[in-house]
């Protein structure tokens, strides 16, 4: 039996005021969209458009999805986007792969606070251009301190600097997410691959999950996200880096449109110093469970048991 959608949304009851004010909210919404599909007026491309974006209004929880669902919300999105701008793009649904849980290791030695990290990561992540947006942080410190309140994270000058060195942050796909538990709708979750996952259709911009991310990770959408034409990546992945919209939360989904295509993150490909490490924590013979085994590695407030993926150590 398939799960209620409200089911979905709360663990909690949803008493009657709550649930007619939400299907309220959502009939409103959605009224100019039926009246311009209904119109004799309207051209046969506007009265498509409409329609689809009536159905992307009542549009189900990813999770609660059958196969034949998430292949007709793909295809409503490529055709959504093709009929806004006559370009085409190519959403994937791709699941995690089996005995896969995904690691990170970050080289403190080796960074040199090139940013081309971040160049890469908002290139192929669709990121707003406007806003200044990143996923990655690189924090530049003084030798002898790692006071992250006192480090530097806009620095523009010649790298690398005297007496300094550098540390990249970004989303640490926590193992004990607390931004997931604390998320009222349920838009965010972890995969079986160990990804921390947003659904942005279903993200009402609470921004809980921000204000219980130990990390900073995660970006709220201030104003509807602006991507030149032809700067947009149209290899997306509807839990990644498919465009989203003002209101909703994003962060770092270590490239799920790569990762689970068998390639590493935008971030560690970009690297020219070979700072970054991304692997399968469940191999035994990867690159980044040697460097667990062998290297003095450490995280970032392992005192509050996230558990976080994302390992740092030094050379």
């Amino acid at each position: 039996m398939t799960e209620s959608p409200f089911k979905i949304l709360t663990d909690k009851p949803m008493d009657r005021r709550t649930a007619i004010g939400t299907v309220g909210g959502m009939l409103a919404a959605g009224l100019g969209v039926l009246q311009t599909s209904c119109s004799p007026m309207a051209s046969a491309a506007e009265k498509e458009k409409a329609k689809l974006d009536w159905e992307a209004y009542f549009q189900g929880h990813f999770q609660a999805m059958t196969p034949a669902e998430k292949e007709a919300t793909i295809q409503r999105l490529e055709r959504s986007y093709e009929l806004n701008t006559g370009n085409r793009i190519d959403v994937s649904a791709q699941g995690a792969r089996e005995n896969v849980l995904y690691g990170y290791a970050f080289n403190v030695s080796k960074c040199r606070g090139y940013m081309d990290c971040v160049k890469a990561c908002i290139q192929e992540n669709n990121q707003d251009r406007a806003s200044g947006m990143a996923y990655i942080r690189i924090h530049e410190l003084e030798k002898g301190s790692m006071n992250f309140e006192e480090a530097s994270d806009d620095f523009f000058h010649q790298v690398p600097a005297a007496g300094h060195f550098y540390m990249g942050t970004q989303c640490f796909h926590c193992q004990n997410p607390p931004c997931v538990d604390v998320c009222p709708v349920k838009a965010t979750w972890m995969e079986p691959d160990g990804i921390v996952v947003v659904d942005y259709n279903w993200c009402i911009g609470c921004r809980y999950c921000m204000a219980a991310c130990p990390y900073d990770a995660r970006r709220f959408n201030w104003a509807d996200p602006l991507v030149p034409a032809e700067e947009v990546n149209p290899n997306q992945h509807y839990l990644g880096n498919r465009l989203r919209k003002k209101g909703v939360v994003e962060k770092c989904t270590f490239c799920v449109q790569r990762s689970r295509d068998g390639k590493n993150p935008a971030c560690v490909e970009a690297c020219p110093t070979g700072a970054r490490v991304f692997g399968n924590l469940l191999d035994p013979n990867s690159e980044i469970r040697w460097i667990l085994a062998n290297k003095k590695v450490f995280r970032l407030k392992e005192d509050l048991g996230t558990e976080p993926k994302f390992w740092y150590y030094m050379d």
